[in-house]
């Protein structure tokens, strides 16, 4: 962006970051905006011109990953903490906002969550994989999660495959639960399957998923005990299980689920006008086919540890999700999910959906279970999950508008209010 100043800084070990800056001239505001993703590399993530454009510091980081095997959870807060000592011995910085967009907001939602907290709020009998680290975190004083998803362990859950058969195989599937079976509702325009095909596919879901949860357990515990295959961890392979829209999940092709919010809520429209109503995806079918035979693209690789930190949830039997929320999940089990982080979070919290997002319902249940007494939510009308508009969806040129301003002009407008500042 025009005459935005930006700069590289090695944070920690493998652990780079792009602080971006006000153009020359401009007043500086005293908080600062930090931008991680938990998986993805975020160095030239929009939000950063975008802010620094508007008066703030931004700093991108990008949590590296080691070959061939993501890093946990834990490793990941360690950058996140690594960045916060950044920022905050930074001249003029005097508060700083953490920003968690997509898988982003599980790793910020849960540093903040251990932040404010200490380490023992996710070290009960309740969680799969209690906390494992007992290091103290900086905590920051805000944080704004924009079209997170509902957690990684919850979107490994939603792209679990229940029509797998063999757990050493993609290929062995089950007609009858095969969501891409045109007997069973498949059409690639369009699927509208029965409540009967639905419970029963959601059903044997949640039956998988807790059966690779016990068996990875399982498999820690012979760990622990010395009888593991390795000293330390193991692999893990699970068949039709990749996070990736494209896999599997049932709401990618019958768009009638996960279609609405159950409230009103604030939208923000290309015009600059502003409404309270029920919010509603304007999204279309997506992907015509499974990769869940493709090691590639539909198995996921990870080992047992970082499966059961990152990736876990525990389900119930009656675990299912509709046109406007999901039911039967744990969310008190796992910090692998910004719906049960946010409990935990007090500081002042800003929940943002675009509406032409796969995942933009999440935002709902994340305010929802959100603790902080200052909370707002808004969503942006005809943006997409990367924030730009989809114009594929418009039905004239120009419909939606310029989306990446109207989202960032509304974070100035947050941050600007007196909160902070």
């Amino acid at each position: 962006m025009k005459n935005v100043a930006c700069s590289f800084v090695r944070l920690a070990d493998r652990v780079p970051g792009v602080l971006y800056e006000p153009p020359e001239g401009m007043e500086t505001k005293p908080a600062a905006i930090l931008v991680i993703h938990s998986d993805e590399d975020y160095l030239t993530f929009p939000t950063g011109e975008e802010m620094a454009a508007r008066g703030f510091r931004v700093l991108c980081a990008n949590v590296m990953n080691k070959e061939g095997i993501i890093y946990s959870q834990i490793e990941k807060m360690k950058a996140v903490k690594a960045a916060m000592l950044y920022l905050r011995a930074a001249e003029g910085v005097e508060k700083v906002i953490l920003m968690g967009h997509s898988g982003g907001g599980t790793l910020m939602s849960a540093y903040q969550a251990v932040a404010e907290n200490g380490p023992s709020i996710f070290q009960g009998p309740e969680m799969i994989y209690p906390w494992p680290d007992t290091d103290a975190l900086i905590p920051a004083d805000g944080i704004m999660l924009l079209d997170s998803n509902w957690g990684n362990a919850v979107m490994q859950l939603f792209s679990l495959d229940p029509a797998v058969e063999n757990e050493n195989s993609g290929k062995m599937i089950s007609a009858a639960l095969d969501l891409f079976n045109p007997e069973n509702g498949f059409d690639p325009e369009g699927s509208t399957y029965s409540k009967e095909f639905i419970d029963r596919f959601q059903r044997a879901q949640s039956i998988r998923n807790n059966s690779i949860l016990d068996f990875a357990l399982n498999r820690l515990l012979l760990l622990e005990d010395g009888k593991g295959d390795y000293c330390d961890d193991e692999p893990l392979i699970i068949p039709g299980a990749a996070q990736g829209f494209f896999n599997n999940k049932l709401y990618a092709q019958d768009k009638r689920l996960f279609s609405h919010t159950r409230k009103p809520w604030l939208l923000l429209h290309p015009d600059g006008s502003r409404t309270t109503q029920i919010i509603h995806s304007l999204r279309g079918p997506e992907n015509p086919r499974s990769f869940t035979d493709s090691f590639w693209e539909g198995a996921r690789f990870l080992s047992v540890r970082t499966y059961l930190s990152s990736y876990a949830v525990r389900t119930e039997l009656d675990y299912g999700f509709d046109e406007d929320h999901a039911w039967g999940i744990d969310w008190a089990t796992t910090y692998a999910s910004p719906i049960g982080n946010m409990a935990h979070v007090k500081v002042p919290t800003l929940v943002m959906g675009m509406t032409a997002g796969w995942e933009f319902l999440a935002s709902e249940t994340i305010f929802e279970h959100a603790a902080a007494q200052d909370r707002t939510i808004a969503f942006v009308e005809g943006a997409t999950h990367k924030f730009g508009p989809a114009k594929h969806l418009e039905s004239f040129p120009g419909e939606f508008g310029d989306t990446m301003r109207t989202l960032h002009d509304f974070l100035a407008e947050w941050l600007n209010d007196g909160r902070f500042f």
